[in-house]
């Protein structure tokens, strides 16, 4: 058994290098689209270049998030994610990543909306309506699970202890 536990953290570290190799991918091809814009001038077009780099930065941000969670939580601490306490944690890492991802991209498809299309703008409020529902389900989930800590204090406990690998 101990072999295959093993053998699942070596998977989940080629997991996290691969989320950190395209995020630096993505980091790269940002950055060569912002160069073009800027060198093409100054204008609404550069903007527009300068916002589709923006949205990319913020899928490399995901990426390279979703490596390091996956690398802390499965790796370094090989945490097993069944008490409340690390679940709220690990899920709280998760989603902070991703609706700051989420409304930077609605911010991107809002301006990108504005000045091209305007039938985009649909598209734009559907993400930041999105955005909205996750945060209110993500409250909604850690005002429950206070409550389920509550229960299991010795899972606080054992977190922590867990959280003393990383320093």
């Amino acid at each position: 058994m101990k072999t295959l536990i093993r053998l699942f953290s070596i998977v989940h570290g080629l997991m996290a290098l691969l989320f950190a190799c395209a995020a630096l991918v993505l980091i790269v091809i940002a950055g060569h689209i912002g160069v073009i814009a800027i060198a093409t001038g100054l204008d609404r077009i550069a903007a527009q270049g300068v916002i589709e780099a923006m949205g990319l930065l913020a899928a490399a941000v995901v990426a390279l998030q979703i490596a390091q969670t996956i690398s802390e939580e499965e790796v370094i601490r090989d945490a097993h994610i069944s008490g409340p306490t690390r679940v709220r944690r690990f899920l709280s890492r998760f989603m902070v990543v991703v609706v700051v991802a989420l409304a930077i991209e609605g911010l991107v498809a809002t301006f990108k909306g504005a000045n091209e299309d305007p039938a985009h703008l649909v598209y734009a409020a559907g993400i930041v309506a999105a955005v909205g529902l996750l945060l209110a389900g993500w409250g909604v989930f850690i005002r429950l699970n206070c409550h389920a800590e509550e229960l299991e204090p010795e899972a606080m406990e054992a977190a922590k202890r867990e959280d003393r690998k990383l320093e």
